[in-house]
Formats: structure tokens, sequence, C-alpha cells
């Protein structure tokens, strides 16, 4: 009759290995899928246009002769001078102030804490390299 000695053995190889293939190829096509999402915007305005604001460029020589664009001012001046002529700019403009390695510290500070005064918020200092 029947041996029950015999207990039954499952050969789990073929199904590790096909098991390693489906790994295989989801690993080689997963990066490829896009999932895309349609999303409907709501219009935008077309008559308000982005303008590039111009920057403000002060130059201080070693002189401490300032340069603000193309006008010239003096250092013990320039306080009052640059808020007159900060009226007329737009506060939002980038300041980038350039100064000789040479001059003392506390002009530069003082020239930077003008243009903060003035109202200008984005105020940097060039540098070289």
């Amino acid at each position: 009759m029947y041996d029950w000695e015999e207990k039954p053995e499952l050969n789990i190889t073929p199904l590790v290995d096909v098991m390693l293939v489906l790994l295989v190829v989801l690993m080689v096509i997963a990066p490829n899928i896009i999932y895309e999402e349609n999303i409907k915007l709501p219009q935008g305005s077309t008559t308000e246009q982005l303008s590039k604001i111009p920057p403000v460029h002060i130059t201080i020589d070693k002189d401490r002769n300032i340069k603000v664009n193309k006008d010239n001012y003096l250092l013990n001046a320039f306080m009052d001078n640059f808020s007159l002529y900060a009226r007329k700019l737009n506060k939002k403009a980038t300041v980038l102030i350039s100064a000789d390695k040479r001059l003392d510290y506390g002009i530069v500070m003082s020239v930077l804490a003008a243009v903060k005064q003035a109202g200008f918020t984005e105020v940097s200092l060039a540098t070289n390299g």
C-alpha cells in the first residue's frame, strides 16, 4: 500500500528564480514610470506684467568718494543725500555695495546703515572671488 514514511518536499528554487526575475524587471521599469495628474489651473491676470527693477550700484573708492549709479556724493553728506535720492527709486530694488578693501570697516557700515534707513531691504556687499 502506501508508504507513510515518505514526506512530500516542496522545491522552492523555481519560485525564487521567478520572483528574482520579476524583481529585476520591476527595478528596471520603476524609474521610467511617469505619474501624471491632470490639474486645471485658474486663469491668471494678463494685464499685470512683471517688470525687472534695475539694481542700485554704490561704489566707494579708497579716497572715500561714493558713487551711486552715476551720481557722486561726499561721505559726510551721504546719508542725507541718499535718502533724498532714494525717494525716486523703487524700494524693492537690490542694492549692491562695492567698497575698496583698504577702507575702514566703519565707513562701509555707515553707508550700509544709510541704505537700510532709506528703506531698502535687499542689500549685498560685493566681494572679489
